[in-house]
């Protein structure tokens, strides 16, 4: 039924094409905080924030967006992998948009941002001058500075004031607690992010850091106000994002399990015919060195801020030690 309403909504608003030269907002126009809600694509999985302008008097209608990046880019997975990633903010028409997320099938919520002209005009003039070649281009970091922090930033600059609000949500939670209900806390997707997250990962957030996440940016700005107690959003169409689900045999844990079953049956072979299968460990050892060499790499000569070394790295050689020992058990 969501679906069905926003798709509507933005349908109705694209009444002209993209970019005009106005150089004005008209008292008509709007400005709203556009929320997608999650992709099937690893990448996707944390949703997307833009900024949507519309004017019909003036024929606006642009939707900004901070999460353009170019594949094409010299070196692209080299610099991917040691978070030298240049992100870049674009536009492109509301049709444009909306039909792009509703072919992936993925919803889009709205919040029409109580704003006067001075600040509309204000905030679509930042978008504008960020937009320029020159300007466009921004180093992403995943935690601090990315498509949901970037409009935030605009938003709170335009009002010139603090804003405040009476969501909590995960306000003093953990990153990696934070972040494992939009990967799954049972997938193998998250295992790996455990795996390579340090203890950086396992600090509080503070009442701004959780707004990385476009659900917890559009929870936040829902129940936000300004100081002087005015409401920040006139009227809004919004849902929760859908939790993550991982059957039973798809699990990390499962797989875990399987692991160990299947090399304590190799160990027990051992036993029964006096040999040792040294190719178990050359199999497992070569795989988990390399994870290691991975996240030393990524802690020392990359710029990723919550990768390090901890103590979910023993888990893996835990369990194998475990598994091999019903060899020399009498």
């Amino acid at each position: 039924m969501h679906r069905k309403v926003v798709h509507i909504l933005l349908i109705l608003l694209t009444a002209f094409g993209s970019v005009t030269q106005a150089k004005e907002l008209s008292e008509e126009s709007l400005i709203a905080l556009l929320t997608c809600t999650p992709g099937k694509e690893l990448y996707a999985r944390y949703g997307h924030t833009a900024i949507l302008v519309h004017d019909t008097v003036n024929g606006i209608d642009e939707v900004y967006n901070y999460g353009l990046f170019d594949f094409d880019t010299e070196h692209f997975y080299w610099k991917f992998v040691r978070g030298e990633t240049w992100y870049e903010l674009g536009y492109s028409s509301l049709r444009s948009f909306a039909r792009e997320y509703q072919y992936a099938q993925r919803d889009v919520y709205i919040q029409v941002l109580d704003l006067t002209i001075e600040q509309r005009n204000s905030l679509w003039h930042a978008l504008a001058e960020n937009a320029l070649p020159e300007n466009s281009k921004y180093l992403y970091n995943f935690v601090f500075d990315n498509c949901a922090t970037r409009p935030y930033q605009l938003i709170a600059n335009t009002l010139g004031d603090s804003i405040v609000s009476d969501y909590k949500g995960h306000c003093g939670d953990t990153y990696r607690r934070f972040i494992r209900q939009y990967t799954g806390k049972h997938s193998w997707e998250n295992a790996g992010i455990n795996l390579l997250f340090g203890c950086k990962a396992d600090q509080p957030m503070s009442n701004e850091q959780r707004l990385f996440l476009p659900e917890e940016l559009m929870l936040y700005i829902e129940n936000a106000q300004t100081s002087e107690g005015k409401r920040l959003v006139r009227n809004s169409h919004i849902g929760s994002f859908k939790p993550v689900s991982t059957p039973w045999y798809a699990s990390w844990e499962f797989g875990l399990i399987l692991y160990f079953l299947v090399v304590s049956g190799i160990s027990i072979w051992d036993r029964v015919r006096g040999k040792w299968s040294w190719w178990v460990e050359l199999t497992a050892g070569i795989p988990y060195c390399i994870l290691l060499l991975i996240v030393a790499f990524l802690t020392f000569f990359s710029w990723h801020p919550l990768v390090g070394f901890g103590w979910r790295l023993l888990i893996i050689p835990l369990v194998h030690l475990c598994a091999r020992s019903v060899y020399l058990y009498r």
